[in-house]
């Protein structure tokens, strides 16, 4: 069996980065070289870089009803003009980390207030992952929350007005949830992500 993961941060150098825009996201365009399995160096790569930074997502599980909570909200990245697929999507209550000292773990609770009016205390790291790394720089957290979905307005409306936020809240059976995931009707990566490790630990917490 070959060696796997055999590289690593020595065997990439940046030759330089030049900033393309910046806005709410920064865009880059990346000047590398980096080591070939054959062992020898490449030549320059160029590739251009979305900067995100890292966002935190919240799976709030109520273990005693077997409910888990989903907000739905328009993404503009899922609109597609000659489509007939909506661009709203059910998604897991998440945010971006602000740049500095914050937290992931207190975002997650944080974003679960803002977004769905759940106030959790404790949250359980569940997974990290790169979030399409072959063009974009985010990585994505994701935490449990235990709680209790009699608490939660099902229905309710959430959202920052200054961040244009209209956030719609769906208490949901697990089990209808993940349906959902299998049939392709939740179809982003948090969510998906999210729901398939709640399907494959939930007994843990029953």
């Amino acid at each position: 069996m070959s060696n796997i993961l055999q590289f690593g941060q020595k065997d990439l150098e940046i030759i330089k980065e030049e900033t393309v825009y910046k806005g709410h996201f920064e865009l880059k365009k990346i000047y590398f070289r980096h080591k070939l399995f054959s062992g020898k160096f490449s030549g320059e790569v160029v590739r251009e870089l979305l900067v995100k930074g890292e966002a935190a997502a919240l799976i709030a599980y109520d273990p005693k009803l077997d409910n888990v909570v989903l907000v739905e909200q328009v993404r503009i990245g899922a609109y597609q003009k000659h489509s007939d697929q909506t661009p709203w999507l059910l998604e897991l209550v998440a945010g971006m980390v602000d740049k500095g000292e914050e937290n992931p773990a207190e975002v997650a609770k944080r974003e679960a207030f803002e977004e769905a009016g759940i106030e959790v205390k404790e949250v359980e790291h569940a997974l990290s992952v790169w979030d399409s790394p072959g063009g974009q720089f985010e990585r994505l957290h994701l935490f449990l929350g235990l709680i209790d979905s009699t608490q939660v307005g099902n229905g309710s409306i959430h959202g920052l007005e200054e961040e244009n936020e209209d956030i719609l809240v769906h208490i949901v059976p697990r089990t209808q949830a993940y349906q959902w995931v299998v049939e392709g009707k939740i179809d982003n990566v948090i969510a998906v992500i999210g729901l398939q490790w709640l399907e494959l630990n939930y007994k843990r917490y029953q």
